[in-house]
């Protein structure tokens, strides 16, 4: 694999321009011309966790579509491109030196998996380019590795629109004891930074409420086998598994653990709520649980358009995880280029790095409502945001059960 390594030198900002200016007055007020600004965003578009990745690519196209239509900003046409990292660290962080080599890029939005935002950040953070993720829940990205006792912001330039797993496991360990009464917990992660942070918060949590933990364990990603952990999970008298992990996986094992006679629902957090799971595991999946961010898109009278819009496109994947969280994350980067060039008379800073640099500030000043509510960002970068949702499988469709924020306990 080819890792580029190109880096931008200060000087002059190399952009595209079109001398004409169209029949409804766009383009720039002095001359016509129209600059042509990228905005970068990773996800897996391939392979594992592809159908919650085209979720938040095409969020993020309807978001540009509609600035350009619109013409937000006067003089700007925005352009979308899109990297596939299949759910890869080290492709990732390749996707971001390609984005921030990009002379036209002024901000990224992505990526979906927590663990290869951390090979990412720095490279953004070098660049002082804004990248905000509609799908990132592990506390460290935003609170530093010491987040529990000593909260430091490593990266000004990272920002999410998701909320944190802190939240995410209370909220699933609250509704899994004083919900559904369950007393016995077996919990089980994928090794993965996501999936063993989600399922530590639960533990934790949920013992802090009440409930036993009655044994852990550790799946791999890739795993299609899971024999030996169904007969522990159906020695251990547990009376509900909670998973941390992504949908691939999880699919698999709770078909299996039911076909055993393992009566018992499987509890994930968000990276498991896809309809990709109902699919790959069918009637097994019946009466399991997942956590997500946010309210049902379907339910946000300001997501209606959006959803119409998604589906007249035909595009693939599944919006209802993260798409309208791409949306703002890609708003709030347009929204903060807006505040740039109104503030510059009207012009686009003509140092990419000057550009940047202030679209980081100006995201981080963040205000506006978007379609999964009231978009704003506090020291660390994290949303305001802090509402989540628990759904479970009813008769083959995810149906939300409870609403609210979390309790820590």
């Amino acid at each position: 694999m080819v890792i580029l390594t190109s880096v931008l030198a200060t000087g002059a900002l190399s952009l595209t321009a079109c001398g004409s200016r169209d029949d409804n007055g766009g383009g720039d007020s002095d001359n016509g011309k129209t600059t042509t600004l990228t905005i970068g965003v990773d996800a897996p578009l391939s392979g594992e966790n592809s159908t919650t990745g085209l979720g938040l690519q095409y969020g993020s196209q309807i978001a540009v579509d509609e600035a350009n239509e619109k013409k937000l900003v006067p003089g700007v046409t925005f352009k979308l491109k899109a990297y596939d990292d299949k759910a890869q660290p080290a492709t990732g962080q390749t996707n971001a030196t390609a984005i921030t080599g990009d002379k036209t890029a002024v901000g990224a939005v992505g990526p979906l998996n927590s663990g290869v935002a951390q090979t990412m950040q720095q490279v953004f953070a070098s660049a002082n380019m804004v990248q905000i993720s509609p799908a990132n829940t592990a506390p460290e990205l935003t609170q530093g590795k010491d987040w529990q006792t000593d909260k430091k912001r490593p990266f000004k330039t990272y920002f999410r629109t998701s909320t944190t797993d802190e939240l995410q496991g209370s909220f699933a360990a609250d509704y899994a004891f004083n919900g559904l009464k369950k007393k016995k917990a077996f919990v089980v992660d994928d090794k993965q930074t996501y999936g063993a942070g989600l399922a530590k918060i639960f533990n934790e949590q949920f013992k802090k409420f009440g409930g036993k933990v009655v044994e852990t364990d550790h799946v791999n990603t890739g795993d299609k086998d899971f024999g030996s952990l169904v007969t522990k999970i159906k020695n251990s008298g547990a009376d509900v598994l909670y998973y941390g992990g992504q949908y691939d996986e999880s699919a698999l094992l709770t078909k299996q653990m039911k076909d055993a006679g393992v009566k018992i629902p499987l509890f994930g957090g968000d990276g498991m709520f896809a309809t990709t799971y109902i699919e790959a595991g069918g009637a097994a999946t019946e009466g399991d649980l997942a956590t997500a961010i946010g309210v049902p898109a379907d339910t946000l009278p300001a997501a209606k358009t959006f959803i119409e819009t998604y589906k007249s496109k035909g595009y693939k994947g599944d919006y209802g995880a993260y798409g309208t969280y791409a949306y703002d994350a890609t708003t709030a980067i347009i929204k903060a280029v807006k505040a740039v060039v109104d503030a510059n008379d009207g012009k686009v800073p003509s140092d990419i790095n000057d550009l940047r640099s202030k679209v980081v500030d100006e995201v981080q000043k963040s205000d506006f409502e978007g379609l999964t509510g009231k978009v704003a960002f506090d020291e660390y970068g994290d949303t305001t945001n802090k509402q989540l949702t628990v759904y479970q499988v009813t008769k083959g469709e995810w149906k939300a059960v409870k609403t609210g924020t979390a309790d820590l306990g």
